[in-house]
Parts: C-alpha cells; sequence; structure tokens
C-alpha cells in the first residue's frame, strides 16, 4: 500500500486509513433492553433493615407490622412497617428509610413463627396480611429470562445477517437486489488469453476488435465511428463461446464483469430487475469495461412467450431493465456487453437489434484446419509419442467440438496411464473415441448364438449397402461387440459438405434401412434391433417433405418456422395436407426399403461371408470389405483424404449424429 497522499510527499498519521466502525442501531435496542431488565431487578425505593428474632417479636406486639412474607426456604422473613411506627423502629434513620420501609429477620423455623403468629393473633387480634413463598435466587432468575435473552441475541443476530453482517458485506436479505457478477479487475491474473483459443478465425477477429475499441478508442471516433454497444456469441454448445469471453478478460486492459443469467433470477419479486441496475451502475463506475452474460436466454427469452397469464411476470421485468439500461436515456458510454447464447431463436427481438446487440458473432462447430488447431492446443499438456498424427486426428473427428475434442484428449491420457505408460500413443486416442462415441465396451455381456447372428446380419446389411450406394458414408468400422445401449455399431466417415442433395439424401435413408432389410431377406423375420435406424428414417423423410419441399407432390414448400415463434396451438397447413405428408412419408421409405432389398438380393453372396466375419471376429473394417466385395466404386473425398495420410485403414469410432443434412457424423445402431 502506498505511504504517501496524492501529490504529497509526506507520509501519512497512523490510523488515516483506518476504516471507521459501521454504527449500528441494534446497540442501542440491546442497551435500551438491559437498562430496563437493570430497573426491573435492581431498582428499589424502600429501606430494609434486618433485626434479631427477639425484637420482631417487640415490633409484632407493639402493633408496628402490616405485613409479613415468610421465606420457607430460607427462613427469613421480610415483615413491613407501619407508616405510624418507623420512628419507634428506625429512630434517628426514620427520615431515610422510605415510604416502605421494611426489615429483615431470621426466624428458627417456619414453625416456630406460625406458633408465634397464633399466641399472638390470640391474644391481640391484630389484622397482620402473612403469606409464606420460596424465594428464588439470581442464578434462578436469569435462568427464568434465559429464553427471553437467547430470543434477544438470535433477533440481533438475524439482523446483523440481513442487514449484511452490519453494513459490511452482501448477501442478505437487505442485499439481494445487489449484482452478483464477479469482477476480473485490471491486473487479474487471468491465464486464458487469445492463444489458447484455437481456430475460430472469424470470431476471435470480431473479438478483438471489440477489445482495441476499449484499447485505443480514438481511433475508430477520430473518423466518426462509435464503439458497438454489445456483441452476442451464437453456437453449438461446446463450441467455445466462454472461452473467447474468457480470452477476452485475460487480453483487455479493462474491468470484466462475468456473471450468468441465471444469477438475476431470485424468489422475490423486482429482484432481478434490481440487480440489472446495480450492474450497471457499477460498469459506469468502472468505465470503460466489459460486462459479460453467460447463458443470457434464462432472462432474454421473447416476451409473451410463456405459460404465465399473470401481468406481473418477474423475467420480463428483469428483460425490461436490461433492455433499458443498455439502450435506454441514460448513456453507458464505455460500456460494452458481450453475450453467449445457444438458443438465439428464442431471444426477445428486442434485445437483438441494433443499438443494443450490435453484432451477432457465430461460433460453429470447427472444420479440419480448426481442428488441427484445438487439438495442437489440448495435447500441449499431454505427453504424446512420434505415432500421434494431429493431422490424422483431426480428421477422424467430424462434427467434434472444441470440448469434445478436449475429452478425447483428456481420455486418451486417462487410457494410457491406466495401461501404466510413460506418453500416450495413437492407439490411446483410437480406443479413448471409441470409448466417448459409443460407450463403454460390454465383452462380457451375455447374448446367445441367435442373437449374435441376428446382429450380425444386420450389421453386415449396413456395411454392404454403404458399400454399393454412390452417396453413402463410406465405412470405417462394423462390430457386434456390445458397447454402451448399442449391441452392435457400424461407424461411417461422412463428407463435411455444406448442401446436400436430394439424391445423396436417400442413399444415406436406404443404408439406415439396410439392416431391417437384412433381417427380412435372410433370417425370415424382424427384431427390435432397428428401432434407432427405423426413428432417423422418419425424422429424416419428415424433414425432407416438410421442411426442404423433396416431395413430388408437395414441391418447393417448407413448413419449418426459422423464427422460433411457432405456431402455436394451430398447424400451418389442413388436416388434408397432413394426410398427404403421411402418405409421402411412408411412399419416400417403402422406396427406399424395397431398393434396399434389392441390393441386398444381388450382393447376397458377399453379404453372408461379411456376417461370418462378424460372428467369427465380432470386427471388421474397410478392409475386410475390399477383400469380399473389391475396391468400391465410387471413392469419397473423405477416403482420399485419408489416402494422403499415409495412414493404414481407420480403426477408430466416430461420433452419432443426427444432422446428416449438415454433413456431421453418422452412425448405425443394433439397439437392445
Amino acid at each position: 500500500m502506498d505511504n504517501y497522499n496524492k501529490g504529497e510527499n509526506k507520509p501519512k498519521s497512523p490510523g488515516t486509513n483506518r476504516p471507521k466502525m459501521p454504527f449500528n442501531l441494534y446497540w442501542i435496542y440491546l442497551l435500551v433492553f438491559g437498562a430496563i431488565v437493570g430497573m426491573y431487578f435492581f431498582t428499589d425505593n424502600s429501606v430494609t433493615k434486618e433485626v434479631a428474632w427477639s425484637d420482631f417479636q417487640g415490633y409484632v406486639r407493639g402493633n408496628s407490622i402490616s405485613k409479613i412474607v415468610v421465606d420457607n426456604k430460607n427462613n427469613t422473613l421480610k415483615a413491613y412497617i407501619r407508616p405510624d411506627s418507623i420512628k419507634n423502629v428506625y429512630k434517628k434513620d426514620a427520615e431515610s428509610a422510605g415510604s416502605n420501609p421494611s426489615i429483615i429477620v431470621r426466624i428458627p423455623s417456619a414453625d416456630k413463627f406460625s406458633d408465634f403468629y397464633d399466641q399472638v393473633s390470640a391474644e391481640y387480634k391484630y389484622d397482620i396480611d402473612v403469606s409464606y413463598e420460596t424465594s428464588t435466587s439470581a442464578v434462578e432468575i436469569l435462568l427464568s429470562f434465559l429464553p427471553v435473552i437467547l430470543i434477544f441475541a438470535l433477533f440481533i443476530y438475524m439482523m446483523r445477517r440481513m442487514s449484511g453482517a452490519g453494513g459490511g458485506g452482501g448477501g442478505g436479505v437487505f442485499s439481494v437486489g445487489k449484482s452478483k457478477a464477479q469482477l476480473y479487475d485490471k491486473g487479474s491474473d487471468l491465464r486464458v488469453t487469445f492463444k489458447d483459443v484455437a481456430g475460430l478465425s472469424e470470431a476471435k477477429e470480431e473479438i478483438e476488435e471489440i477489445v482495441e475499441f476499449l484499447k485505443n478508442p480514438s481511433r475508430y471516433t477520430e473518423i466518426g465511428g462509435k464503439i458497438p454497444k454489445g456483441a452476442l456469441l451464437v453456437g453449438p454448445p461446446g463450441t467455445g463461446k466462454t472461452l473467447l469471453a474468457k480470452a477476452v478478460a485475460g487480453e483487455a486492459n479493462v474491468p470484466f464483469f462475468s456473471l450468468s443469467g441465471s444469477d438475476f433470477v431470485e424468489m422475490f419479486v423486482g429482484v432481478g430487475a434490481s440487480r440489472v441496475r446495480d450492474l450497471f451502475k457499477q460498469a459506469k463506475e468502472k468505465s470503460p469495461c466489459i460486462i459479460f452474460i453467460d447463458e443470457i436466454d434464462a432472462i432474454g427469452r421473447a416476451r409473451g412467450r410463456n405459460l404465465n397469464m399473470g401481468s406481473n411476470d418477474e423475467r420480463e421485468n428483469t428483460l425490461n431493465q436490461l433492455l433499458t439500461e443498455m439502450d435506454g436515456f441514460g448513456t453507458n458510454s464505455g460500456v460494452i456487453l458481450l453475450a453467449a447464447t445457444n438458443r438465439a431463436d428464442i431471444l426477445d427481438k428486442a434485445l437483438l437489434r441494433a443499438g443494443r446487440f450490435d453484432r451477432q458473432i457465430t461460433v460453429d462447430l470447427p472444420d479440419l484446419n480448426d481442428r488441427k488447431e484445438i487439438f495442437k492446443v489440448h495435447l500441449r499438456p499431454v505427453k504424446i509419442d512420434d505415432t500421434v498424427d494431429v493431422e490424422f486426428l483431426a480428421r477422424q473427428t467430424p462434427g467434434f467440438s472444441g470440448a469434445d475434442i478436449a475429452n478425447v484428449c483428456n481420455e486418451a491420457a486417462l487410457i494410457a496411464a491406466r495401461k501404466e505408460k510413460k506418453v500416450v500413443q495413437k492407439e490411446d486416442f483410437t480406443d479413448a473415441v471409441d470409448r466417448i462415441v459409443g460407450g463403454l465396451e460390454k465383452k462380457n455381456k451375455i447374448t446367445t448364438l441367435d442373437e449374435r447372428k441376428t446382429i450380425a446380419v444386420h450389421e453386415a446389411g449396413h456395411a454392404t449397402l454403404s458399400w454399393f450406394l454412390q452417396y453413402a458414408n463410406p465405412l470405417v468400422k462394423v462390430t457386434i461387440v456390445p458397447r454402451g445401449k448399442a449391441l452392435g455399431a457400424a461407424w461411417y466417415l461422412p463428407e463435411e459438405r455444406q448442401i446436400t442433395t436430394k439424391e445423396q439424401m436417400l442413399d444415406e435413408m436406404c443404408a439406415l434401412l439396410g439392416g431391417r432389410a437384412a433381417e427380412e431377406v435372410f433370417i425370415g423375420h424382424i427384431s427390435s434391433g432397428a428401432a434407432n435406424d427405423l426413428e432417423r428414417v422418419t425424422k429424416q423423410a419428415y424433414a425432407m417433405i416438410s421442411y426442404l419441399g423433396m416431395s413430388e407432390k408437395l414441391p418447393n414448400l417448407s413448413y419449418y418456422d426459422s423464427s422460433g415463434e411457432g405456431y402455436g396451438f394451430t398447424k400451418p397447413y389442413s388436416e388434408e395436407t397432413a394426410l398427404l405428408i403421411d402418405k409421402e412419408v411412408q411412399n419416400m421409405i417403402n422406396g427406399q426399403y424395397e431398393r434396399a432389398k434389392q441390393l441386398l438380393r444381388q450382393h447376397s453372396d458377399g453379404h453372408g461371408k461379411l456376417a461370418n466375419l462378424l460372428v467369427a471376429e465380432e470386427v471388421i473394417f474397410s478392409d475386410d470389405l475390399k477383400k469380399v466385395f473389391g475396391e468400391r466404386r465410387w471413392a469419397s473425398r473423405s477416403e482420399e483424404l485419408l489416402k494422403e495420410t499415409e495412414e493404414p485403414p481407420l480403426n477408430v469410432e466416430i461420433e452419432i449424429k443426427e444432422e446428416n443434412i449438415s454433413g456431421i457424423i453418422n452412425k448405425e445402431e443394433h439397439s437392445e
């Protein structure tokens, strides 16, 4: 800490910087309570005098006593003096005796006093009020008041907690409206920088420009430009949106407020809006600065869509306050808002307009080059040998997000450590992909011979069709070893294409139906193992007809709502159109199913060899299909890339995805 005042070189006097103790009103309450208790127990305006038993007997016979209180426990009594007898008892101290003086007498016993009183009453007929009681000590009195004291102490404690521990901290009831944002001020020890964010070159360029805005604003404002007020990071889960924000915090030499959208949500009405106000108040005091709200869809959902029919919706109030703070009458110069979400379609339109979130930065799944860069980042702390080829790994993981790649690297290291290796090798990475994509291998799962044959026929059907269909994804691996919930699986390596034709989608659909078709053609009955295949085929067929306009009877029509607003409780088409869509879906699926059976009958010998090989070996690869069917007629771009790597045929399992249109990974399962 600096010991010198600003502008002067004089040392500060000791105690100058000591924080003042906050004044707490509850201490006054405590003092008042103590004073009342003290007055109750210790205040007495009368005088008490101790006398002997014989003197007391004389006072009674002289009719100087008006009231007697006998203490059975301590064998004492307290006698109150008549006003006209005060001088007789106190003599020269009568003037200071007070208005209600008394005397204390030690008696032989309560029985002796009772006998004496009966004798005096019979002889003199005096009217003396006599009562018997058991006295309590000071300790007993305190114990009797202990519950009251505890309740009062608990009250003081709770009030201090609710007021934020004496007004010094947050988290209490009275500070519930305060922002929960975590502040990373200038010079904070943040280890994440843009060097740690691999790939995402376009998104990084946009984010780096925002940081440059704050570092050197004059460069842009001198020619009439304005600093953007907000940027929204949009993309699938695990693509690095939050990581980009952390890199901004690490790179920008400005205060950085970080919080989640759920931090505004509380059970008390009005708390969310209050926290928004407090957040921007702190940000204005620290400007220029950056505010980052992760998962902003928690409060930014479009208004009017919720099921709450009441007029006072807390979430909408919070959103309204956020909209006002971002672009209201007040100025927020120097405050830039970053937000991240993977559900941009449900956000309120007022939140997305220019002037609030001026930029929407899309953070997509990484392509081949991006995956190579991401692997290099996550392999830095991992000890690998020369067998690990980063480019080969990147080509084997199409559709993997940055989080998936990080998980692969970590799982490979764990597998190598489990095998007591000193370095991580290529086979550890292939095993890691198998483990992550397909689940835990269950070699000891009990299956009968008939079940194994059925599974082998099913998976061989997929493999056969994928080999002879032009646009089907090339086969990588087929196994009948149970893994996860699947009894068997086939892995493919699809092309990473941006658009997909109808012919390509029909070939993929035909290959998916190859398992069920093989069961019917070669076994004579069908099983429940094709449940996953049928689900995916049905979804794809409805998407082709209802969304992509690929139907002959319903051409160029799309009933998909990309705005995310939905159609409420009504369909955008009539009942007749719905019936026509169902018929078109059925015809499309039936056509590809008959096509699959026809191809399988043409190549029944090769299919039988594959099925027998699967039963014997449990796992087959693309080389085995070449031995049975010969070279594949149509070589995909993915297969050409594999040849360029000079690596043996791929021995990994590729991740299961349903988005075939996007060119993401495809897998077929033989479910239980």
